[in-house]
């Protein structure tokens, strides 16, 4: 398959001010210690020092810097990486200050900053000129004619990376380099800076980094001069970040001497979210691509034990539950915010139709959990909102623990509960059907189904007698796999789970038990989420659950880890299951491959009822809306799929 995983290393050298021919030889022995990067990167004006101020007009420094460029792009010619470095380069009767990008034993490009900071304790504008009204022209350096110009973009067509270059305050102002460069193509970003550490900074820099990556959507590497360029008023202290789609993914302050701080880059998520984003504007005029060697991580082809491979020497950090934040302080937050969507997206409905009578079916099991928290929400929005609850036992198919749980939480919640058994009616149904009115055993589909159809038709009923209105209770990962009954449990008036993973569903009710203050509600909804998932619509074994949603499609973690990838970036299957491996050490590939060829089939099959689903708050990045996310034709085969499965 198609490997895109980028790894890059940005390396902050132990530099003398004014050596060239000793900063380059520094250079040239870390470049090639971290030769298994795609990209490596050193800090702006690097060859020479970048705080040499009026020695930038010696002519023996600019020679000398020149040497150091050639003797580096000499040495690291049998590196398959592209290496970028900082030094002055005259044009002209002006001097620019660059990066240079050397790939294949060649300085394929210089780079010149557009800004050019005379301000505080920044007086750049004393010995450089501003490159930014040169696009794309040539220079003579090393005996040849090298690209020279903002306009230049250094791209490896089998690995799909394309670099573009800005230097250190082209990052700080309104109208940046990189982001013309993103939509010219470029997916990394590479920036040679010198930042001098004041109180405050360096959080600002993490902040303009991400910001600047989430709204490129592309990978940017930031490095910035070690503290051996700290001298009279100013201290530097090496400051790396490495972020990707705005996630910070590696960070470094005031390092060791010789630091590398390295980051596996994903330029398929990249790829995926500029193509969803339609708003991504076309790519602007004047860009010259420039082929260089910035190879993927383990090679540009991989087989899935080769990516996992790679991950695994990378440590690359894979969540098993990505929906779910892994910080306990950071996942309370999240819980909390959702329940505040789903609420506010119930009561925004219940105003415009000035119903308030909210009819929710209980059954002792998360969603409808969620669902009567989401409704209890709602009614602190809205003054005068009723929720009615209803729990519908089948007797030999309810066990006593989910009914208890049930009957608990509604009084706990106090809402006006009610009860209806429905097996006599079931039973009734399944005779005049000529069913026979008993579960036939594995398979029996129609007894199953009955109940949850009845179940949905008692409550649109009581909401046309009380003029309420039903709130559904299905989660996203049920939508995802079909895991619902057709024109039974999958169908409301306002499904206000329909865009939160069972994972997730899981964690907000925890958290809402933790912080609600109440100790029989915090015991009884603690209960709920120790209960095996069931959707109990056969009969029970001695009182317990006998039916288990997870033995029949899969664990749910798993699906949603499967559903994230999938819809949310768009990962072909082969990858998903390298990804699977490395967040499940403990799964074998063959159970990985098994358990994604279930979760296509179920997923492209069962679009017909997402394809009518009622209206629902969307809550996170992945949604299964028709009338937003997810457009699917209900009739597409998923043959494709599987058989890149079945080539993993």
């Amino acid at each position: 398959m198609k490997n895109d995983l980028i790894k890059i290393t940005a390396i902050t050298p132990s530099l003398r001010i004014g050596d060239p021919a000793y900063n380059a030889k520094q250079m040239s022995m870390l470049a090639k210690e971290h030769g298994d990067a795609g990209l490596i990167v050193f800090p702006e004006l690097g060859i020479s020092g970048y705080t040499c101020a009026d020695l930038f007009q010696s002519t023996l420094l600019l020679q000398e810097c020149e040497k150091g460029l050639g003797m580096l792009a000499k040495e690291l010619a049998s590196l398959d990486a592209t290496v970028v470095v900082g030094l002055p380069v005259r044009k002209g009767n002006k001097l620019y200050n660059c990066a240079a990008v050397i790939s294949n034993g060649q300085v394929k490009g210089l780079v010149p900053k557009s800004n050019i900071p005379t301000y505080s304790e920044f007086y750049e504008g004393r010995w450089f000129a501003s490159g930014k009204d040169i696009r794309s022209s040539m220079v003579r350096l090393l005996e040849q004619d090298i690209p020279f110009g903002t306009g230049l973009l250094f791209e490896d067509v089998d690995s799909t990376a394309i670099l573009g270059i800005e230097i250190c305050e082209d990052l700080w102002v309104p109208d940046k380099p990189s982001s013309h460069a993103c939509l010219a193509g470029a997916n990394i970003i590479a920036n040679l800076s010198a930042s001098d550490e004041i109180i405050g900074k360096q959080d600002f820099r993490r902040m303009m980094v991400c910001q600047q990556a989430a709204a490129c959507y592309c990978a940017y590497v930031y490095v910035s001069s070690a503290t051996n360029e700290s001298s009279t008023d100013l201290v530097f202290s090496g400051h790396t970040v490495i972020a990707e789609n705005g996630t910070q993914l590696a960070d470094s302050i005031f390092p060791q001497d010789n630091a590398a701080t390295s980051a596996l880059v994903d330029l398929g998520k990249i790829a995926c979210n500029r193509i969803r984003q339609s708003t991504f504007l076309d790519a602007p005029e004047g860009y010259q691509r420039i082929p260089v060697k910035m190879p993927a991580c383990g090679g540009n082809e991989a087989t899935c034990e080769e990516l996992k491979q790679v991950l695994d020497n990378n440590d690359y950090y894979i969540a098993r539950y990505p929906f779910v934040p892994a910080d306990e302080e950071k996942r309370a937050i999240r819980c909390k915010q959702i329940l505040q969507i789903q609420a506010n997206g119930l009561a925004t409905r219940v105003r415009h139709t000035g119903i308030k009578n909210l009819i929710v079916g209980i059954s002792g099991g998360l969603d409808s959990t969620l669902a009567l928290i989401v409704c209890n929400e709602a009614r602190k929005i809205v003054p005068g909102i009723r929720i009615i609850g209803y729990t519908m036992p089948s007797r030999g198919n309810t066990t006593s623990l989910t009914y208890d749980n049930a009957i608990d939480l509604m009084k706990s919640l106090h809402v006006e509960a009610r009860e209806v058994p429905i097996e006599k009616g079931v039973a009734s149904h399944l005779e005049d059907i000529g069913h026979g009115g008993v579960y036939k055993g594995e398979g029996d589909t129609t007894y199953e189904n009955a109940q949850a159809r009845m179940r949905t038709y008692i409550l649109m009923d009581v909401a046309n007698m009380e003029n309420g209105l039903v709130v559904g209770t299905g989660d996203l990962s049920e939508l995802a796999l079909g895991w619902c009954t057709y024109n039974g449990d999958h169908m409301s008036m306002y499904g206000v789970n329909a865009s939160v993973p069972k994972t997730l569903v899981k964690y907000i009710c925890e958290t809402y038990a933790y912080t609600c203050g109440d100790n029989t509600l915090r015991k009884t909804l603690l209960s709920i989420v120790d209960t095996p998932i069931s959707p109990e619509l056969t009969p029970s074994k001695d009182g317990q659950i006998a039916q288990k949603t997870e033995e029949k499609i899969g664990k749910y973690d798993l699906n949603d880890f499967f559903l994230f990838y999938a819809v949310r970036y768009a990962f072909a299957p082969a990858k998903i299951i390298s990804f699977a491996m490395r967040a499940y050490p403990e799964l074998d590939k063959g159970f990985v491959k098994d358990a994604l060829k279930r979760f296509y089939k179920r997923f492209f099959s069962q679009q017909f009822k997402r394809s009518c689903l009622p209206d629902g708050p969307k809550v996170g990045s992945v949604s299964l809306s028709p009338r937003g996310d997810w457009r699917m034709p209900s009739d597409a085969t998923c043959a494709l799929w599987l058989q890149d499965i079945e080539n993993a």
